[in-house]
């Protein structure tokens, strides 16, 4: 599995990128057949609360799902996207496993 982490408008630390990987590794306990993640963390409006948009795009076979949070931190809107795409990778894996 391939993770591209993207930082706009400011430049993301060691550490939150550290994070994120971790994070998002654990998502092939749920399937094992994603071949690549991209993560974009983005400051949008700086200087106010919940400005910290993260987005997470996971490509697996036959078609790419995608999770949207904007959050207080990054750290907070990884999590969030990760839940939800575990959600959603169990739903394609179901999906999939019907036909």
């Amino acid at each position: 599995m391939e993770i591209r982490i993207q930082s706009i408008h400011f430049d993301a630390t060691e550490k939150l990128q550290a994070f994120a990987e971790k994070k998002i590794a654990k998502l092939e306990k749920t399937l094992e057949d994603i071949k690549k993640v991209e993560v974009q963390l983005k400051v949008v409006k700086p200087a106010t609360a919940q400005n910290k948009e993260t987005s997470l795009d996971v490509a697996v076979p036959g078609t790419t799902l995608h999770v949207e949070k904007i959050c207080d931190t990054f750290e907070q809107g990884i999590d969030e996207c990760v839940d939800a795409m575990r959600v959603q990778l169990a739903k394609y894996k179901e999906k999939i496993r019907q036909h």
